[in-house]
């Protein structure tokens, strides 16, 4: 399967180019390019120093790295980049854990995975119709 092409700028010399960590992989990384001390409960708007022309059609989506949500207890938040942003990427991350952690400059901090981004037309309706779940929320397909 072929690949789109991702313009990316670099907007401080310091900055990393995201890039895949293993071949097959789903998102590409992003490295900080500052540093910062996270304390528990403390949430800071992390630089990456690059930002990125995303394809018309395609949104870039944020998520954890998997290693720093395990081990550190780091989550990120707000991670939809829409295709017609230009400025800079940035990555909202929280400290859930109970240590101080350190970002360090060139750290890989999230992943974004570019996915297909369908333009849905909103419909106002008086009913929707009945589904098997219907209006039953949180944990009411069990465990």
């Amino acid at each position: 399967m072929e690949g789109i092409k991702i313009r990316v700028k670099k907007l401080h010399n310091h900055a990393v180019l995201p890039k895949y960590a293993c071949e097959g992989d789903a998102a590409f990384d992003l490295s900080s390019c500052e540093e910062h001390i996270l304390k528990p409960g403390d949430k800071k708007v992390v630089k990456t120093g690059i930002s990125m022309a995303i394809p018309k059609g395609y949104a870039g989506f944020v998520w954890d790295r998997s290693g720093l949500a395990a081990k550190n207890s780091l989550h990120t938040l707000a991670g939809v980049i829409d295709s017609g942003y230009r400025g800079e990427i940035t990555v909202v991350m929280i400290n859930l854990g109970k240590e101080d952690f350190k970002v360090e400059r060139g750290m890989r901090i999230a992943q974004m995975a570019i996915q297909p981004a369908l333009a849905a037309e909103i419909h106002e309706v008086g009913e929707l119709d009945s589904t098997n779940r219907d209006k039953n929320g949180f944990g009411s397909t069990g465990l």
